[in-house]
């Protein structure tokens, strides 16, 4: 090996222990504002969750298997039976949201349908898998 071959081993060498180096102390601040303060700070997103008759009951195991401590969850679930058509839907969803994320695993297109519209007013981002609902606050991505 040449010495410029030698000088480029030694700056590839040199630029990945800079990036582990600033890579481990970002991830050390992380760490450190996720495990001080209030129970709010202590969490950088909270995700509320709908899902109908545990149909999300594996997406929410593998958010708080991967997720870890960066996730606060909590899940509204709907496990009775509803008529094909809901024309008022109070009685299902909550009349205030309060969160970072919603993610829709409802099977009932009304309730879906006025989750998304009850987000929109809040401004809060919805996900919501296999539908058909737009909205810029709605991303459906295909099952």
């Amino acid at each position: 090996m040449g010495s410029s071959g030698y000088i480029t081993q030694m700056f590839d060498e040199l630029r990945k222990a800079t990036f582990l180096r600033v890579y481990q102390r970002k991830r050390k601040i992380m760490n450190d504002k996720i495990n001080e303060g209030s129970e709010k700070t202590k969490y950088p997103q909270n995700i509320l969750i709908f899902q109908q008759n545990g149909n999300g009951e594996q997406k929410i195991a593998g958010v708080k298997k991967y997720g870890g401590d960066f996730f606060h969850l909590e899940v509204i679930s709907i496990d009775e039976a509803l008529p094909l058509v809901l024309d008022d839907t109070s009685d299902y969803l909550p009349a205030d949201i309060s969160c970072d994320l919603v993610l829709d695993f409802l099977t009932h297109d009304d309730l879906s349908q006025d989750l998304v519209a009850l987000c929109a007013e809040k401004k809060i981002p919805v996900i919501s898998s296999g539908k058909k609902i737009i909205s810029k606050w709605v991303a459906t991505p295909p099952t």
